[in-house]
């Protein structure tokens, strides 16, 4: 049976919604995603809300999973997550060149850093597999990956040392910030869009604040007085977002890391709104449900399957970004694509779940053995 819609499979569900659509450059739709408003968005949620799943798989008192179990598991994971990163990375791929042979527009071989699969194939490809080349907008899976390799390590340092993993998790973000060290990109020159050594410590901000001991204990005793500070905070960048107050980045001073806005080394600016905005809509889940249960059910369904809907929608978002650029997407174009998306992308969730009804209803039927 399917688990009951909860909060993190519904604000999952929602984070995969947004990701979709804001993976649509110039759609309508937009504005109704909290990017909109916010300097953070639905990629902050989707790791911080990772980390948080990965501490409820490791359970708590007689339900507690051990050490070994939960390394191979998260391990298993990352090589999953591997996986779905090389299909629909070969599936854009075709697309690209189907949507270049269709249109007679070989400039659709160079969006989203695909150049060098189509001019450069030996080397690219390599990259490809080895992830030191990601498409545009592909690169999610990437860190993803990353953070499950590195969830290895931080699940025995919470089992053997848990009062290190978050200064330790702090310490290596606080390095990041002050060095600008990254991953480099192979075989195109550059770095990985985002940095699995900074957005570490948001996974880990999840991981932790799932526990019911320690800062997690700690937070949600003082929820309320954490709420009144967060306000102020989700507000002030609401302004800042809606005027664009944002200084000259130019002229910040050193480490510069410490004063801008970066993605993708998730700099302090970006992780504190973020937080703070948890911190406001933590207490928004209750309230929904019982508003608009059919909503709640239904972004549980696809944060439920979140890796099947999140490939789905990786592909739908491409395919929304061709279809615009032979439509000159307008209000009808955007409305079509999203809902038929979100259509796909429901559809998606539901097929594994209606897999899983029939294997337990088969087995059921099945007579008991003498």
């Amino acid at each position: 049976m399917a688990r009951e819609p909860n909060a993190v499979d519904f604000w999952r569900g929602y984070a995969l919604i947004a990701i979709f659509i804001n993976h649509i450059p110039g759609i309508y739709y937009t504005k109704f995603t909290h990017a909109y408003f916010s300097v953070s968005d639905s990629a902050d949620l989707f790791v911080f809300l990772a980390g948080w799943s990965v501490r409820l798989l490791a359970g708590t008192g007689p339900r507690r999973q051990s050490t070994g179990y939960l390394v191979l598991r998260v391990g298993g994971r990352a090589l999953t997550l591997y996986a779905a990163q090389i299909m629909i990375t070969m599936i854009a791929i075709a697309l690209l060149a189907g949507a270049a042979i269709l249109r007679d527009n070989p400039l659709l071989l160079e969006w989203h850093n695909a150049s060098a699969v189509f001019h450069d194939p030996v080397h690219a490809h390599i990259g490809l597999v080895l992830l030191t080349h990601h498409l545009g907008y592909f690169d999610i899976l990437p860190l993803y990956v990353a953070l499950m390799l590195m969830a290895t390590v931080i699940v025995v340092i919470d089992r053997t040392i848990p009062s290190w993993l978050l200064p330790l998790s702090f310490a290596l973000y606080l390095t990041v910030l002050v060095t600008q060290f990254n991953l480099p990109s192979w075989p195109v020159e550059g770095q990985w869009f985002f940095n699995p050594l900074a957005w570490q410590l948001i996974f880990v901000l999840g991981f932790v604040l799932a526990k019911p001991e320690g800062i997690g204990d700690f937070v949600r005793r003082n929820i309320v007085v954490i709420r009144w500070i967060s306000l102020p905070i989700v507000v002030f960048f609401l302004l800042v977002v809606w005027f664009d107050w944002w200084h000259d980045p130019t002229k910040a001073p050193q480490p510069r890391l410490f004063f801008i806005l970066s993605k993708t080394y998730l700099t302090p600016i970006r992780l504190i709104q973020f937080l703070a905005l948890v911190a406001l809509f933590s207490v928004a889940f209750p309230y929904i449900k019982r508003a608009v249960p059919p909503v709640v059910s239904f972004c549980s369904l696809l944060g439920r399957n979140s890796l099947y809907v999140f490939c789905m929608g990786s592909l739908l978002s491409l395919t929304g970004q061709i279809i615009r650029s032979i439509y000159r997407g307008d209000l009808v174009v955007d409305t079509i694509l999203v809902v038929a998306g979100i259509a796909i992308m429901a559809f998606t969730a539901w097929l594994p779940e209606w897999r899983e009804s029939i294997r337990q209803k088969s087995r059921s039927q099945q007579p008991a053995s003498a």
